[in-house]
């Protein structure tokens, strides 16, 4: 067991679980593969012990199923009465939830986790219970079986034909503190089911020839084993964490493989794939980015791109990583994920993986199970065409590494030309540590080529400009030759430990720049509310960073795909190959299995259950766009660009969702109001016309009767007039006709037609000449108002005051508004105002906005009946007409309700004085043929 330093954010983490978990009860789990196998027995018996140690225990609910073995062993513990819940005309019994929390015990015993509660409980299943009463610190004992866990739910369906219908969360069953296993062969539970311990002899038959059949038993009891192993393997990794454990438990039989950028990695893949499945365990597959391989990954990069990809396909979990060397990097990672064996293939030659990696591993742990695949021997190469190392060809090539073979002869030139005339006052040892320095600095600043040249180099000067005799290679003191090994020795172990500096420095700034760039993504499209806005975020993204022309194209209310970014379509664009992907949800185009000749590549955008997008990205530099470190970044990238637009079509969804629920409440109160507002009046009218149809009545009482239908008539007019016209405002459907109209004549007209239901009311009209004539729609203003006195007359008592008052607002020079010649020398006023007040009781307090809402009545237990639109109505009809209406109480009592509206003044009073009689006229006759005839008895008020 080896112990390192705590990482500071993980202890962080285990503090607030301890935190959190301080206050919470305790859960204990009888988990077993089916009925029968003695979970309730168990949780009985650990029961009584813990009762015998003095802990309060109490029974919850314990299902016996008639079994006496189990029934006895309720003696001697509290028991906590049921509660009875009537159902369906039954009276049935259920867990008291209540009662147990009121209680309090230590521990709380309640069978059958996967319950379901009677409907109307306070939770619709037990577990749910049960989480009310861990969040209480009450400590839980309860039992479930393998086949209620939803992951197996189909798994159990597949095997034994049965749909369970009652389960629970895995993460509720992962997060018990203890799950016992109650395990019991198929042959003895077969055996108890033959005795009648588990249901009765016609039960059990019926039962083992379904349920309990032999293989549904085995299988069952393996997916419980497998399922409990999970869970302690779970625990055993937070142990390890928790303890800073790094040595490895080798308790599982996970594999990691190791590949390189030599040739039959693929062999070695799916080598390790066999023997993964035959093991039925997990797998690894990485590459170790090392400083002598890294010029042999830029070359080679495609291939490990492939085997890379075809790991994924047979199910491994694969990475790129970075270390010092392959041993320690292969090691570290084992130690990370607990794995305790490392498949790598051996080769016949000095190449990637040979002995000296197997001695390597061995040193670093001797406990790691080393797996080595014999490869085939590879073909070697005529001498006469042999070539340099990969690395070498590659440093050569490299224009910065000539770079840094030109600055290694200046760097010795001038050491060199610096120190060979001052050799009588510099000791060598001096001008080896300049010689040292320069190698230093070439190894850091241009690798590991350029760093042995220094060294070589710095060597021959050394000889050449500084040992006697000069200008010689020969040597006259064998002690030089000393210096010389140690110095070619010093400048190897510096530059080695310089480039693998260099090496984790490169990657440390490359893998912070990736980090920066995608969190520069992320708050990009979380900032985004809109498809277009996530997609234009996502191309700069894209542009910027991978592709030098990126597309999206999405499906449009039709169904066809359509380009939703910005930039123009470029010529390799190939709607085929994009409808393909949507279609099919894979990968096609460049460096795909599919289309491979495509110039572009185009990925799906796709959740778990539907494709949104496809992206196509044309690359700017192919060579960089394969290298599996970038098309990381691009998968990385592709996902948040898919979340963003999964968030906004979830947003879509569930505002659709929220529409339709809108649209049916409204359609269900409207239908709800209909079938009393006005089955009511037709009722009446019915009524009214069987009377009016008998022989026996007097001429008066046959005119009341006709009067009486008449009013019944209005009122299911006006009940539709309101609905039209709020179906008209909501559609879009109601234009505006304005004209010049007679304000006093438009209220005098509709006083005259309400006359018959004033009674003894009284109507008082205040309009001030200056608003006399106004500029609106008459048919609009009429209903506006028809409404407000409709609803004053409604909730006022017979003899109360009504006043109409109407007058301009923003007057600062009322010597301007004398006359009507006048109003167009006035800037000041902008609008005028209407005002309807009674003396009623007013409106309910707090409800002065809340009575402009649709289907909302002021007082609801008043007798007056309507569908509660009118206000709605008149309001919607203000602001159809550009203006305001609110309400408001005034004192003592009664409701004031104020409409403002924009004014226009005459413009040209001479051509509107030569037809006032005529408008006049049509103005009356305009009144009289369109206003509403009729009074609804139900309005909005209080």
């Amino acid at each position: 067991m080896s112990e390192q330093r705590p990482n500071p954010e993980d202890l962080l983490q285990q503090i607030k679980q301890q935190e959190n978990t301080r206050s919470r009860g305790k859960l204990k789990i009888f988990f077993g593969s089916s009925a029968g196998v003695g979970k309730t027995y168990d949780m009985l018996s650990a029961a009584h012990r813990d009762q015998a140690h003095g802990l309060d225990v109490l029974v919850g609910i314990v299902e016996t199923h008639g079994r006496s073995e189990t029934a006895a062993l309720l003696d001697g513990l509290t028991i906590l009465p049921l509660r009875q819940v009537e159902y369906r005309e039954q009276t049935l019994a259920e867990f008291d939830i209540d009662g147990a929390l009121a209680r309090h015990p230590d521990i709380l015993l309640v069978d059958e986790l996967a319950h379901s509660n009677i409907p109307g409980s306070r939770h619709p299943k037990r577990w749910h219970d049960v989480e009310e009463l861990l969040k209480a610190g009450i400590s839980v004992y309860t039992t479930v079986n393998v086949q209620h866990l939803e992951s197996l739910n189909d798994v159990v369906n597949q095997i034994t034909g049965v749909v369970v219908q009652e389960t629970i969360p895995d993460w509720f069953f992962d997060q018990a503190n203890e799950v016992v296993l109650v395990d019991l062969p198929a042959d003895g539970l077969l055996a108890r089911l033959h005795d009648g311990k588990v249901y009765i002899p016609s039960q059990a038959k019926h039962a083992i020839e379904n349920f309990f059949r032999k293989g549904n038993l085995l299988a069952l009891r393996e997916l419980a084993l497998r399922r409990t192993a999970d869970l302690v393997d779970a625990d055993m990794r937070d142990y390890r964490n928790q303890s800073r454990i790094s040595s490895i438990w080798n308790t599982t039989d996970q594999l990691l493989v190791g590949i390189s950028t030599r040739a039959h990695s693929e062999r070695l893949i799916r080598h390790a794939a066999r023997l993964a499945s035959s093991l039925h365990s997990q797998w690894y597959v990485i590459y170790v980015e090392t400083p002598r391989n890294a010029y042999e990954l830029s070359k080679n990069k495609q291939s490990i791109l492939e085997a890379l990809r075809l790991a994924d396909e047979l199910g491994a979990k694969t990475e790129i990583i970075s270390a010092i060397s392959v041993a320690e990097g292969l090691v570290s990672y084992a130690h990370q994920f607990n794995i305790g064996r490392i498949i790598i293939g051996q080769n016949h030659s000095r190449f990637y993986y040979d002995q000296s990696l197997v001695k390597q591993i061995s040193q670093q742990d001797i406990n790691l199970d080393l797996i080595l695949v014999n490869q085939a021997k590879q073909t070697k190469s005529p001498r006469s065409k042999r070539q340099l190392p990969t690395w070498d060809m590659a440093a050569l090539a490299s224009k910065d590494n000539r770079i840094g073979y030109l600055m290694a002869v200046l760097g010795c030139t001038l050491v060199t030309v610096s120190l060979v005339a001052l050799t009588r006052w510099f000791d060598l040892a001096n001008v080896v540590m300049l010689y040292l320095l320069v190698i230093v600095f070439i190894s850091v600043r241009f690798g590991r080529a350029p760093g042995i040249f220094a060294a070589l180099l710095s060597v021959i000067s050394f000889d050449l400009f500084f040992v006697e005799p000069k200008l010689s290679f020969s040597v006259s003191d064998v002690q030089y030759l000393v210096t010389f090994a140690v110095m070619i020795v010093v400048s190897l172990i510096i530059n080695n430990l310089a480039v693998g500096l260099r090496f984790q420095a490169q990657n440390a700034r490359r893998r912070e720049q990736q980090a920066i760039s995608m969190s520069h993504l992320a708050q990009s499209l979380s900032a985004a509310r809109k498809n277009e806005e996530i997609i234009n975020q996502a191309i700069i993204w894209l542009t910027k960073h991978i592709a030098s022309k990126a597309l999206i194209a999405m499906p449009n209310a039709d169904g066809k795909l359509t380009v939703v970014s910005e930039s123009s379509i470029p010529s390799e664009f190939n709607w085929n190959v994009t409808q393909w992907v949507f279609d099919h949800k894979e990968s096609a185009g460049l460096a795909t299995h599919t289309l491979a000749a495509n110039p572009m590549q185009y990925r799906a955008l796709a959740t778990s259950s539907q494709v949104l997008a496809v992206l196509a990205l044309m690359p700017t530099d192919i060579d960089n766009f394969n290298q599996p470190e970038q098309q990381r970044t691009l998968d990385v990238a592709i996902a948040q660009i898919t979340l963003a637009l999964e968030r906004v079509y979830y947003a879509k969804v569930a505002q659709n969702a929220l529409i339709k629920v809108e649209s049916e409440r409204l359609r269900g109160s409207l239908l709800s109001a209909l079938s009393h507002d006005i089955r009511t009046p037709i009722t009446v009218l019915s009524g009214l016309a069987a009377c009016l149809a008998s022989q026996n009545l007097a001429p008066a009482e046959q005119k009341q009767l006709a009067i009486d239908i008449e009013q019944q008539a209005n009122v299911i007019q006006r009940l539709v007039i309101n609905i039209l016209d709020y179906v008209a405002l909501q559609s879009g459907g109601m234009k505006l006709n304005k004209q010049w109209v007679s304000l006093e004549e438009i209220i005098g007209s509709n006083i005259r037609q309400l006359e018959p239901y004033l009674q003894n009311r009284q109507v008082k009209i205040d309009v001030a000449s200056a608003v006399d004539f106004i500029y609106t729609d008459e048919l609009i203003l009429v209903r506006i108002l028809n409404n407000l006195l409709t609803n004053a007359i409604n909730y006022t008592s017979d003899n109360a005051t009504i006043t109409i008052q109407a007058t301009l607002t923003n007057q600062h020079n009322t010597q301007n508004l004398q006359n009507n010649r006048n109003l167009q020398n006035n800037k000041t006023v902008q609008s005028y105002q209407i005002t309807v007040t009674d003396n009623g009781q007013g409106l309910p307090v707090g409800m002065e906005a809340q009575v402009f809402e649709r289907f909302t009545r002021g007082d609801s237990e008043s007798n007056t009946t309507g569908l509660g639109l009118g206000l709605a109505l008149s309001r919607d009809l203000v602001q159809h007409l550009g203006g305001t209406l609110n309400a408001s109480n005034i004192q003592p009592h009664g409701a004031q309700f104020v409409i403002v509206l924009p004014w226009q003044p005459l413009e040209n009073l001479d051509i509107f004085d030569d037809k006032f009689t005529s408008n006049t006229t049509q103005i009356d006759t305009n009144i009289d043929a369109n206003i509403t005839t009729n009074i609804a008895t139900s309005s909005e008020n209080s």
